[in-house]
This record gives structure tokens, sequence and C-alpha cells, in this order.
């Protein structure tokens, strides 16, 4: 039997579709960098609390050794401090002052609670697991401290999520996306090439910058706001006073 126009059943479809319509990006953001990642940390998490051992993690390690060679040992020494110390964290700082000068308030509130965040998170968890680190050969560049999350991964993923999030509803949306990937992808590399972390080590550090960059970005922008909307009524930096225009730039 077919639903007569004007019924409340045809008013819930049609809310329902223009809901997902103006808001289905978000949900997939939430689906996609909240949930999934979230279930993904919980998992090797528990693993790492029952001192079990994460099957893929020893192979990969003995694999990547095999790949050891002197223009690689230069270059996985190089990626791994421009992966932190020598880049992150300088373009971590840039970035938040950057967007400070330009009166993006908004904005530099997100990436300085995202960035400044994840670094507080970090070090708050590899106490708490007390995950040592790799022993399987002696390490060119050997860590000290404890190895579950890896800073470096969640310090890389961390910006890039940030960056990309900034860039979404713009047209550097793509470049972004070509640098930061693959930036991403090569610390982890070169932290599992250098033997100082375990897979999982990356792959939990990856997983816990995305769950916390997404919460943070969605509780910075609720579900109307994104970043670079300008209303007509701004105080200074861009911030809403009143009720905003929701129309599409």
């Amino acid at each position: 039997m077919a639903v007569e126009d004007g019924s409340p059943v045809t008013g819930e479809l049609r809310y329902g579709a223009g809901f997902l319509r103006r808001h289905g990006w978000r949900l997939l953001l939430v689906f996609i960098g909240l949930l999934l990642p979230l279930w993904g940390f919980a998992e090797l998490a528990d693993e790492i609390r029952e001192q079990e051992v994460i099957p893929f993690d020893e192979p990969i390690l003995r694999f990547a050794h095999t790949l050891a060679r002197e223009g690689f040992d230069r270059f996985f020494v190089l990626i791994s401090k421009v992966g932190y110390r020598w880049g992150v964290v300088p373009l971590d700082i840039a970035l938040v002052l950057l967007l400070t000068m330009l009166r993006r308030n908004r904005e530099a509130t997100f990436a300085a609670i995202a960035l400044g965040g994840s670094a507080l998170l970090n070090m708050a968890a590899k106490p708490a697991f007390a995950r040592t680190r790799p022993s399987l050969w002696d390490s060119i560049a050997p860590e000290l401290n404890y190895s579950f999350p890896s800073g470096h991964a969640m310090g890389s993923m961390t910006l890039a999520c940030v960056l990309v999030l900034l860039a979404w509803r713009t047209r550097w949306r793509w470049p972004v996306l070509v640098v930061t990937v693959p930036f991403v992808l090569l610390v982890g590399l070169s932290r599992v090439y250098l033997g100082v972390h375990y897979p999982s080590d990356i792959l939990a550090g990856w997983a816990a910058a995305m769950v916390w960059t997404v919460a943070v970005f969605l509780t910075v922008y609720g579900i109307r706001l994104r970043p670079w909307h300008r209303h007509a009524n701004t105080g200074p930096g861009g911030d809403r006073l009143r009720r905003p225009n929701f129309k599409r730039e």
C-alpha cells in the first residue's frame, strides 16, 4: 500500500533523507574515524594487557630486518627524526601559531587541543601499558622508554588528521591527503625497520590518534559548524555571536 504524501511516515522519510544529505559525512567520519579505530585500539590494548603474543608482530619485524641496507638505514633514520622532533613537533607549533595569527580562533583551538592532547595521552599511555621495546637485534637508533603505543605513529597521524579535517571542505583536500598519507606510512615503517617498535605499536598509535582527533573535532565544531565557515555576525577570530547562516559556501 502506497504511503500518502503529507503522512507522518513520509515526513519522517524526508527528514531522514535531508539529515543524511546534510550530515552524512559526519556520520561517516564518526564510523571510520572514531568507532572503527576505537575498536581496533581496544583489541590491541587488551592483548597487551594480557601479555599475549600478537601473531603478526615478530614476522613483520624479521621481514623488515631482511631489508636492511646502508642506504635504507640513513633514509629511515632521517624519516624517524622528521616524524617527531625534527618535523612533526615544529610543524605542530607552527600550525597553531599560524592559525592564531590569522585570527582563526576556532581552528587554532582545535589544532592546539588535538595536537597537544595527543602528546599528553601518549605520555600517559606508555607507562600504563609498560610494554618493552623489541629486542630481536641491536637497533641503530635505540630507544629507552616504553613501546606501546608508538609516539611517532601517534604524533604524525594526529598532525595528518588535523590537516585533513581542516582542509576537507576546501580545494586543498587532495593535496593534503597526497602528502600526509605517505608521510604517516613512512614514519610508521621507519619505526619497524629500525626495530624500536612492534607493528602493533604503530597500529595502536594510529588508531588512538584518529579517535582523539575526531573526538576533538566533533567537540569543537559540533554537528553544524565546519572549519573556515564565516558567519554574518562574528566576534574576534570569526567565532559566531548570533544564529549562524548555514548556507553552503
